[in-house]
C-alpha cells in the first residue's frame, strides 16, 4: 500500500480531474466510484479496476472489502483523512474509491441484444436522472439504453452513484441523435414519452419486441426532431393537479409498462 499525504501527488490531481472534467475522462479512459459497495461492485461485475484509493481510517474497518479490491488491482492507494475528503465527491465518504477504466461499450448497436426491449434518452442532463434510469432500467431488465450525444456523461461521479453499479453492468449506445438512430433503425417500432391528453395512454399500449421508448430533457421534452421519427406517441394518464412528472420518476414508470 502506498501512502499519499500530499495534494501535489501526480495520482491526487489525476484523481481531482477525473471527477471534474467528462473531457478528461473520455481522453483517459477512466472514471472514479467511490463507496464501498461501489467498487466491490465493480470488482464482481469484472470492471477493470485500475487502482483504488483508501482513507487511513477506513483501512481496519473494510478491511474484508478493501481485501477484495486488492486481489484485482496492485495500485492502492493509502490518503489521510484530509486529503481524501479533498478528492471526495460525497458529503460524507466512506473513505473507499477507485479509478476504472471506462467500459468497452458496443460501437454498433447491432453488438446489443437483437429483437429486445431499450430505452432511449433524448438530452437527459440531470446526473441525478441518469444515474436512476439507469439502476432502474437494470433492475426491471431493459435490454440496453440508447443516449442521444448531448445527455450528461454516463461516468460523472453522481451519475455512477446513482447507477448502484449499473454502469458496469448495462449495455449502452450512445448516437449523435435519437432522430438519427430512429431512421436508421426501423425495425424497432418507437414510442414517444409526451404530455399529451390526446396521446394513446400507456396503459393502453402492448409493447412487443423490438421496441424503443424515447424519454425527453426534463424540461423541455423530446426533439421536435425526434418525434417525427416516432412511430406512436403516448402519455402517462395523472389524475391529479400536476402538470408533468420528474423525469426519473416517469422513467420508472414507462420502463415498468414496457417489461412487465
Amino acid at each position: 500500500m502506498i501512502y499519499i499525504k500530499s495534494k501535489d501527488n501526480p495520482f491526487i490531481k489525476h484523481l481531482n480531474k477525473l471527477n471534474k472534467s467528462p473531457k478528461y475522462r473520455r481522453e483517459n479512459r477512466e472514471f472514479v466510484a467511490e463507496g464501498v459497495r461501489l467498487c466491490t461492485d465493480a470488482a464482481l461485475s469484472n470492471a477493470e479496476i485500475k487502482a483504488v484509493a483508501v482513507c487511513e481510517d477506513s483501512v481496519e474497518k473494510y478491511s474484508s472489502e478493501i481485501e477484495t479490491l486488492k486481489a484485482v488491482c496492485d495500485k492502492v492507494y493509502c490518503l489521510s483523512k484530509q486529503l481524501f475528503r479533498d478528492v471526495s465527491e460525497t458529503k460524507t465518504p466512506q473513505g473507499v474509491l477507485c479509478v476504472v477504466k471506462t467500459l468497452d461499450k458496443p460501437t454498433l448497436f447491432d453488438k446489443m441484444v437483437i429483437g429486445g426491449k431499450f430505452v432511449a434518452l433524448d438530452n437527459i442532463q440531470d446526473p441525478s436522472n441518469l444515474g436512476t434510469v439507469m439502476r432502474t432500467a437494470e433492475a426491471v431488465g431493459v435490454d440496453g439504453i440508447i443516449l442521444s450525444s448531448d445527455c450528461c456523461d454516463i461516468y460523472s461521479p453522481k451519475v455512477v452513484r446513482g447507477s448502484m453499479g449499473a454502469v458496469f453492468r448495462l449495455p449502452c449506445y450512445i448516437t449523435e441523435d435519437i432522430a438519427s438512430f430512429l431512421s436508421m433503425h426501423r425495425e424497432l417500432k418507437s414510442y414517444a414519452s409526451v404530455v399529451d391528453k390526446e396521446a394513446l395512454k400507456i396503459t393502453d399500449i402492448a409493447f412487443e419486441s423490438p421496441c424503443v421508448v424515447i424519454i425527453g430533457n426534463e424540461g423541455n421534452g423530446i426533439k421536435s426532431s425526434t418525434l417525427e421519427n416516432c412511430d406512436e406517441k403516448f402519455t402517462i394518464p395523472m389524475n391529479g393537479r400536476a402538470e408533468s412528472l420528474n423525469a426519473s420518476a416517469a422513467a420508472a414508470i414507462i420502463i415498468w409498462e414496457l417489461i412487465k
